[in-house]
């Protein structure tokens, strides 16, 4: 019966009338019949129609037939990370038509937001979100709950990360899949700094990548597992899960994972004092990404605080790296990264209260605003003990009270 719906389509599409299109085969009246499937028809006349209209029938019947089978390998294309094959099937999307008529519109909808999402196109994700929403209400239950996890991953994408939690925790495994969705709720748990569940939900997303025989994603679960366990020790069985992980990436024949990898070694001997390994494994990760790019400068804003506590480079030549940087955050408009190294360069520089002024000022509400949980904590940190050392009590037991009270509510969400 989807012959009256394509008919219907192409009609539409030539702007023609129902009596200008049916004119020596069928009445008007007996083609909006067809059209809306109420009744029955000769083969012979559907063959006449999409001869006027150009068509054939048949192909187009078995483009229909086909959407679900090319939707659902564009979702396992997307969930494997695979980009090529992602944009290619996009493509070839984008050119048929026939999905405004087909009954997978909202899943492609659904899923044309997980595209552009991940290639950091927000605003244009939230378009479709908030056309998808008035129609929420003819969502399937497949489709519901996948309206969720795509709000949550939206929501990562914009630093909201308890509003993610919220929404991909309400999306009832029963009716879904697809648990990769407990890979992004682990990313949130991270970015509020809520280890143990964080760890929970990377190793449930660890398995059911295993399940599908994604290794790529198990890689990032895996990583993502790893930097939860905050180890004070020797370190020794740390480097090791390290060091299985990018043997994995050069394996996986994936640099972009084994950059990111390197980043967190470099991270977690900066957070235990080693500078030397850490502004190598930093410098490690800054030769495998393009230096233009936002991971690129997150690495190099690693290495310089490394090199100067570690007192590796001259205060001289940290400072031009930190201009380069800075140059670098502003030609690309990275809010973040401006904040970053106009704080080094005051760092360096031994100009402490400018540092601390900006922090207050300038960088401490942009991280609030964009939810950057490690550098708010971070930077109420460092500002207590610049109001201690300047015995301003009441500056320093304010940044006390809002360190304890985020203590507090990470416990909460635990």
């Amino acid at each position: 019966m989807n012959e009256g719906k394509i008919i219907r389509f192409y009609r539409e599409k030539n702007k023609l009338t129902q009596e200008q299109l049916g004119r020596g085969i069928c009445s008007g009246t007996h083609l909006s019949k067809i059209e809306r499937l109420h009744t029955e028809y000769a083969p012979e006349i559907i063959t006449l129609l999409a001869e006027r209209l150009g068509i054939d029938i048949e192909s187009e019947l078995k483009k229909l037939n086909n959407l679900k089978k090319l939707l659902t390998h564009w979702q396992d294309v997307i969930i494997m990370q695979l980009y090529d094959e992602m944009n290619l099937i996009n493509q070839e999307l984008e050119q048929e038509d026939l999905i405004q008529i087909s009954e997978y519109k909202n899943l492609y909808k659904l899923l044309r937001v997980r595209y552009l999402l991940m290639h950091n196109l927000t605003q244009d994700a939230l378009n479709i979100i908030y056309e998808i929403q008035k129609n929420e209400h003819k969502l399937s239950s497949y489709e519901s709950n996948l309206l969720q996890h795509v709000l949550g991953i939206y929501y990562l994408a914009t630093h909201e990360n308890l509003k993610a939690i919220q929404v991909l925790k309400s999306i009832n495994e029963s009716d879904y899949d697809n648990k990769e969705y407990t890979y992004h709720l682990a990313v949130a748990y991270h970015s509020i700094e809520s280890p143990v569940m964080a760890y929970f939900y990377a190793d449930k997303s660890r398995q059911f990548f295993k399940e599908i025989n994604n290794y790529l994603r198990v890689i990032d679960a895996e990583m993502l597992m790893l930097i939860q366990v905050k180890d004070d020790g020797d370190f020794k069985e740390s480097i090791q899960r390290f060091e299985k992980l990018i043997k994995s990436c050069e394996l996986c024949n994936s640099p972009v994972r084994k950059a990111r990898v390197l980043h967190n070694l470099a991270f977690e001997y900066f957070r235990r004092n080693n500078f030397e390994l850490a502004s190598r494994y930093y410098k490690d990760s800054m030769s495998i990404k393009d230096n233009e790019s936002g991971p690129y400068l997150l690495s190099l804003e690693g290495y310089i605080r490394s090199s100067l506590n570690g007192s590796i480079l001259p205060r001289e030549e940290l400072l031009e790296i930190a201009k380069d940087g800075l140059e670098t955050a502003i030609k690309h408009n990275e809010k973040l990264y401006i904040n970053l190294f106009n704080l080094l360069c005051y760092l360096i520089q031994d100009k402490e209260q400018e540092y601390h002024q900006y922090l207050h000022d300038q960088a401490l509400p942009m991280f609030k605003q964009f939810g950057f949980v490690y550098l708010i904590q971070r930077s109420k940190k460092e500002l207590f003990n610049y109001y201690i050392k300047l015995k301003q009590t009441n500056k320093a037991l304010k940044m006390a009270e809002l360190l304890i009270n985020h203590e507090k509510k990470a416990c909460h969400l635990s």
